[in-house]
Formats: structure tokens, C-alpha cells, sequence
């Protein structure tokens, strides 16, 4: 909520007509769908499952070290493949129209903590649809963060840095937790609901088979490996973490994005849905290699404003979005990865300190001219 709006010089039925304009970018990519996205998401989807199958099987001899390397590597890309590329945008049901029982949102599993049916709640339907509004949107500061100089300080959040840190390196049961809405559930009388009790006891079933999976299974089919296959498939969930981490925090946190209050959302037209996401969204530049390693949500304002497009069509969308920001006189917040990230972290840090008191100034009196009063005489 920044002092002054970015939008207020558009009038209401300016906004409206960028929502028709944004209605049909959508509307010709969701026509122009076909084969050539079919197969490219395949593609995807059996190189991810290649490279897992060969990192796991280099790391049954990850006592060389070599083998430990080259094996850690290859499981780390394939784990952030399967979240990001993959499993998150399957889940948000951009390849349904495929009409393929094994690549759809109602049957897809990921390699996660969190159960995808209660993912699928709090991303798809909370947070893409109140995005960075305050008190309806988990995802903005993972509920642990204050993101705005608004919001009321605490000590409590000198401590946020620290707090930011250790989700990022445990982010996948972070999102476990905020999807179970384990903060508002913390008391005993909520606890004892049975629809709590129902997902909690899910997302417990998730977390043994992701645990047996990774540090029970593999492990012990390296056999004298074990310790080293422990370590690496440790080493691999951190990296996909990190990474995951760097790429969310990045879409709504930097600085320059905004954030919003719960009452500027009453009676929200499309055109001003359009519009919030648009203005709380920041997207990261660079190669296609990147933007694939980001499952393309480098292109986050496109993938806020058309979440159910194929993930594919976002580089050529954006070039259309971003000539819309432009025609309406609005900032479009980009840039390179390490920027992104550093802004990011930069508000984490300013934002767990008090809001700066205005500096009062003196008022000066000003006295007159002494040699000027003397011509004047």
C-alpha cells in the first residue's frame, strides 16, 4: 500500500477496456492450443522422470565422490523440474485440456510434503485469487512477515530475516504448513475439528512416503553408500528448496510491487482483478534456460493474470502484456535474477525494522537582507 496509487490516473472504464484487451490475449492462446504443446509438456515430463532414474542410480556408488557430485547434481535439477515446470503448473490445471487421465490436476502427485488437493486450495484458489491482499493471501510473507510499512510493527519481527531463512531451506513443509492453515488451527478447540484432524492426518501420510522414499529406500539400495545417498538426497531437497524460495519470493516481493488492503477488493470488477494482479506481480529476466528452471513463473505477472495457460505460451504472451503496461502508463517490475533476489531480501530486512519517523524540520525564519534594507533606505 504505497502513498501513491500507480493506477490513479486510470479512469474506471480505462480499466475495463485493458480487461477485455487481457481477455483476449487469452482467449487466442487458448484457441491456438494443441499437439505442439501436448507434446512439449510430455517431453518435459520424460526428461524429468530419465534424469531422476539415472542421478538415483549414479548415487547407489555415491561413496566416490565423483559419483556423489555428478548423482546430486542431476536429482536437484530433476526435483526442481518435477515442483516448478511440472507438478506446480500441472496442478493449476494448465494441461487439462489435454483430456489425458496422467497429465491432469485431479490425478497428478508430486515429489512434495503437501497434498496436492490442499495445494491446490490454498494457491489456486486463495492466493491467485486475493494476490498480495493483506490477511486473505498466505503466500505474502508465508504468514510468518510483515510486508508492509503499514502493517503494525512487533518485536517479534526483528526476528524475520532468521524466520525467512530457515523456510526457505525447509520451504516444502513450510507450504505444508500454511496449506494446512496451521497457524489459525494452533488451538486446542480447532485442533479436535474433524475436517482438521482429516488433513492433518493427510498431509502426515504425504510426509512418511516423501521421507521413506528419500531417506529410508534409496539409501539403503545403495547399501555401503547409505550415509553418502542420505547426504546427497538431504543435499538435493535443500537445493530444490533454495531455489523454489528464491522463485516465489521474487514474483511478489520486491520492491516496487504492491501490496493491498482487504476493503480495496469489495465489489472488484475483472478489469481491477486484472488490474491487482498486474500491480502485485514482478517477473525475472534472462535466458530460456532460466525461465524453464523457474517452470516459467519468471513470467509471474503473465502467470497471475492467465494462470491456466500452458506454462510454454508465457514468453510469447508477455511480449503483448508488457506493450499493454506501457500503453497504460503502468510499471512493469523485471529484472535479472540476482536483483530480483537481492530486492526481495532487502524488504525482508527493512520491513523487520520500525517504520523511520519523518524527520521534523525546524522552521526558519527568515530574516531580510540587511544591505538590501540599506539601498531601500
Amino acid at each position: 500500500m504505497t502513498a501513491i496509487d500507480p493506477t490513479a490516473h486510470l479512469t474506471a472504464e480505462q480499466i475495463e477496456e485493458l480487461g477485455r484487451e487481457l481477455d483476449a490475449i487469452r482467449d487466442e492462446v487458448i484457441a491456438g492450443r494443441g499437439e505442439k504443446d501436448a507434446a512439449y509438456i510430455r517431453k518435459v515430463i520424460s526428461a524429468q522422470r530419465k534424469l531422476e532414474l539415472v542421478s538415483r542410480g549414479v548415487l547407489l556408488f555415491s561413496i566416490f565422490p565423483p559419483a556423489w557430485l555428478i548423482g546430486t547434481a542431476g536429482l536437484s535439477v530433476a526435483k526442481i523440474m518435477d515442483n516448478m515446470e511440472i507438478g506446480h503448473n500441472i496442478l493449476h490445471g494448465q494441461w487439462d485440456w489435454m483430456r489425458d487421465p496422467k497429465i491432469h490436476s485431479t490425478t497428478w502427485d508430486w515429489d512434495h510434503v503437501s497434498p496436492a488437493e490442499q495445494w491446490k486450495h490454498s494457491h489456486n484458489e486463495l492466493h491467485h485469487t486475493y494476490t498480495n491482499v493483506i490477511g486473505k493471501d498466505n503466500d505474502l510473507g508465508y504468514g510468518i512477515m510483515r510486508v508492509d510499512e503499514d502493517q503494525k510493527w512487533h518485536p517479534f519481527h526483528l526476528g524475520q530475516p532468521l524466520w525467512n531463512f530457515i523456510n526457505a531451506c525447509f520451504f516444502e513443509y513450510g507450504i505444508a504448513a500454511y496449506d494446512l492453515e496451521l497457524g489459525k488451527n494452533l488451538s486446542k478447540r480447532r485442533r479436535k475439528s474433524p475436517e482438521f484432524r482429516a488433513r492433518a492426518r493427510a498431509v502426515g501420510r504425504k510426509i512418511r512416503k516423501q521421507v521413506l522414499k528419500d531417506y529410508v529406500i534409496h539409501p539403503l539400495l545403495s547399501g555401503p553408500s547409505f550415509p553418502t545417498t542420505l547426504a546427497a538426497t538431504f543435499t538435493a531437497n535443500l537445493v530444490r528448496n533454495l531455489w523454489t524460495h528464491s522463485v516465489i519470493m521474487c514474483g511478489h516481493f520486491p520492491e516496487g510491487v504492491q501490496v493491498f488492503e482487504r476493503r480495496s477488493i469489495r465489489g472488484e470488477t475483472r478489469g481491477q482483478w486484472y488490474l491487482r494482479q498486474m500491480m502485485g506481480s514482478a517477473n525475472i529476466s534472462g535466458s530460456k534456460a532460466m525461465h524453464f528452471m523457474t517452470g516459467n513463473l519468471s513470467h509471474q505477472i503473465e502467470h497471475h493474470l492467465f494462470p491456466d495457460l500452458p506454462s510454454n505460451r508465457y514468453a510469447e504472451v508477455a511480449v503483448k502484456v508488457r506493450a499493454l503496461f506501457e500503453k497504460y502508463e503502468l510499471d512493469y517490475v523485471t529484472g535479472p535474477l540476482p536483483k530480483q533476489v537481492f530486492s526481495a531480501w532487502h524488504k525482508v530486512f527493512r520491513l523487520s525494522l520500525p517504520n523511520k519517523k519523518p524527520k521534523v524540520k525546524t522552521p526558519k525564519v527568515k530574516t531580510p537582507d540587511r544591505e538590501q534594507e540599506l539601498v531601500a533606505a
